[in-house]
């Protein structure tokens, strides 16, 4: 029989209460009180957003009133920026297309045209001249119908087939973008030539 008493084994888990004891200490550690960079951006913000209401409302209400006329100044001055670059002509960025989304028909287009130049709107009248000359062709079938063809890229199409008449469509071209993407006026005979150009490509097709 052993004369050295047997030591107790300590016990290998903690009991309940040494266990709250020590999460206890442990959640006390700076390291778990630190914010993640998410609530810092939020905390910066709240704190920037209230110093700015804490200061228009600290301020004098003549300086409350100029800042807010400032601020509607700056709205006002924005909104006439927008509005004006919208309706610059396209001529700064290169002409458009001729026809677009393609609707009237070439009779529709060079009665208009003819209306428009017995009235004297010779701007109008070349327009939808050169417009009903494009259609015409498109009907027939000498042009591809693209919506987004240029009056340019029509002269070229056009020109190739008819070479004789190159000088003329690549003329009227020029009157078009003039007229509808350069906010320039056109006189009565660069209309009455535009027409002649749709007659002149009408009759060659016969």
């Amino acid at each position: 029989m052993s004369l050295v008493p047997a030591l107790a084994e300590p016990p290998l888990d903690p009991s309940g209460e040494e266990a709250r004891s020590l999460l206890g200490r442990e959640l006390l550690h700076p390291d778990y009180h630190e914010h993640n960079p998410i609530e810092q951006l939020l905390d910066w913000l709240d704190r920037m957003i209230g110093g700015t209401i804490d200061a228009a409302a600290d301020a004098p209400p003549l300086s409350t009133f100029l800042a807010i006329v400032a601020f509607l100044l700056l709205g006002l001055a924005l909104a006439w920026l927008v509005s004006r670059a919208r309706r610059t002509p396209r001529v700064a960025g290169g002409p458009g297309p001729v026809v677009g989304d393609r609707t009237a028909s070439a009779a529709e287009l060079r009665a208009a045209a003819e209306r428009a130049l017995a009235e004297g709107r010779a701007a109008a009248a070349a327009v939808d001249g050169f417009r009903a000359l494009t259609v015409r062709q498109i009907e027939r079938g000498w042009l591809e119908d693209r919506p987004g063809a240029t009056a340019r890229e029509v002269a070229v199409a056009l020109a190739a087939a008819h070479p004789d008449l190159r000088h003329e469509v690549a003329g009227s071209a020029e009157v078009f973008d003039a007229v509808l993407y350069g906010g320039r006026p056109a006189t009565h005979d660069q209309a009455a030539a535009v027409l002649a150009v749709d007659d002149a490509l009408a009759g060659a097709h016969r």
